[in-house]
């Protein structure tokens, strides 16, 4: 096992180091006539960028002091993101290069002018004999669009495709972050339940997942939240986990908001993977005091159906995993029942359980694009609305990020579950 660790480990560094040398080779090795300080810089940044990241990650790993962690998080997780999209920006870009240097070729041949003609030397007569005169030389040219133009051709190349993947991967990476920090956009769905009866039709649902208050987003991106989620107006909230990464101590202040959140019923809230790495007993006794209520493992029976949660797959390995027989074994099943779960891998045994509806996120809809790829090999659903036998599970987006404060293809979203009775 310990081989197969090691083996792994020096493939992802195989690739990272072969990517990131790729990336400095096109943009600053490439883009220039020979050896100076613009490679000179460009591995300076390169190298610079990444330990920054490596930085936060360790200090946010080790408790370091949280001011050290939120000056390595920012420039180290937007390196990672802009890493990313100047790869697939340059990668995309080798198609371009060989068509632009034939578009560039032709040009030079077209525009470059004519051989001149050997003059005729004096004396010699319009129709004379040429052998009667001596052998003629052979008139001087320049091959304008030869190899002495090849270099400078492929510099102009390469420049171009260069500044146009930089261009490309820092407008993605900004517009991304920008959308991120804007806070998240409301969305709208529709649910309807078999059993839920008259009464409760437009009952009306606001899911949070994947708020991640940490070193790079805190409490002012956290008032937006609550914000947001208040003016909907819900009859219940449900915050659906990775709240935090970080200590009560350190985010405490950050989640301080969440105290505002105002619905007819309540607010709830269940664990997800990351409650688990930030200390999750700690933050389940944090939102308590805020106002929230966790359902560990626990069911509240509402006026006309059944909320209940369980705790994320990631408590397992301290003895405080999700258990449905404990949530849900007891209930009565001729009431509708939606589930709180972090985890979308959580529905097969919601749908063994018979429960109506289960709200979930962890996914972040794949976040960077093309993250949704690997998301989907992860998880049965990715984000919106699906069927699992009678059992709906709808998967939230989430409304913040995790490292890079950046979203592509992917944008956050609090959503508005209006439960719908088909008796109405």
């Amino acid at each position: 096992m310990a081989i197969v660790f090691v083996l792994v480990a020096l493939l992802v560094v195989a690739v990272l180091v072969t990517g990131n040398w790729y990336v400095w080779r096109r943009l600053f090795r490439d883009t220039t006539a020979g050896p100076g300080p613009v490679r000179r810089i460009g591995a300076a940044v390169v190298v610079g960028g990444w330990l920054l990241f490596i930085g936060g990650m360790v200090a946010s790993r080790t408790e370091a002091p949280f001011t050290l962690q939120r000056v390595l998080a920012w420039p180290g997780y937007l390196w990672l993101a802009l890493t990313l999209y100047l790869l697939l920006a340059l990668l995309a870009g080798e198609l371009v290069r060989p068509v632009l240097r034939r578009v560039l070729e032709r040009r030079a041949r077209t525009s470059a002018p004519a051989p001149a003609r050997a003059p005729i030397p004096a004396g010699r007569a319009a129709g004379a004999d040429p052998e009667a005169e001596g052998p003629a030389e052979e008139p001087e040219t320049t091959d304008t669009a030869g190899a002495g133009d090849g270099p400078s051709r492929r510099l102009f190349v390469s420049r171009v495709v260069g500044g146009a993947a930089a261009a490309a991967a820092v407008g993605t990476v900004g517009y991304g972050t920008y959308g991120v920090l804007r806070g998240p956009k409301v969305k709208r769905v529709t649910v309807p339940l078999a059993k839920l009866p008259r009464a409760a039709h437009g009952y009306r649902i606001a899911v949070v997942s994947d708020i991640h208050l940490g070193p790079v987003l805190g409490r002012g991106f956290a008032q937006k939240v609550v914000d947001t989620v208040n003016s909907t107006q819900p009859d219940l909230i449900a915050v659906v986990g990775d709240l935090v990464d970080g200590s009560v101590q350190d985010l405490g202040p950050a989640a301080a908001p969440l105290a505002q959140l105002t619905a007819r019923h309540g607010s709830f809230f269940v664990t997800g993977n990351h409650e688990y790495f930030s200390g999750a007993e700690q933050w389940v006794e944090e939102v308590r005091r805020l106002g929230l209520n966790p359902l560990e493992n626990a069911r509240t029976e509402l006026p006309h159906f059944d909320l209940a949660g369980v705790n994320d797959v990631a408590g397992e390995d301290e003895g405080q995993g999700p258990d449905f027989a404990r949530a849900l074994g007891d209930r009565d099943r001729a009431r509708a029942c939606v589930l709180l779960a972090h985890q979308p891998v959580q529905i097969h045994e919601a749908v063994d359980h018979g429960v109506d509806l289960q709200l979930s996120g962890h996914t972040h809809g794949g976040q960077l694009w093309p993250g949704n790829l690997i998301a989907r090999g992860a998880n049965p659903t990715v984000a919106g609305l699906d069927r699992y036998g009678d059992t709906q599970l709808y998967v939230s987006r989430g409304a913040g990020a995790w490292g890079p404060p950046t979203r592509v293809g992917a944008p956050s979203d609090i959503t508005v579950i209006e439960l719908a009775s088909r008796q109405a």
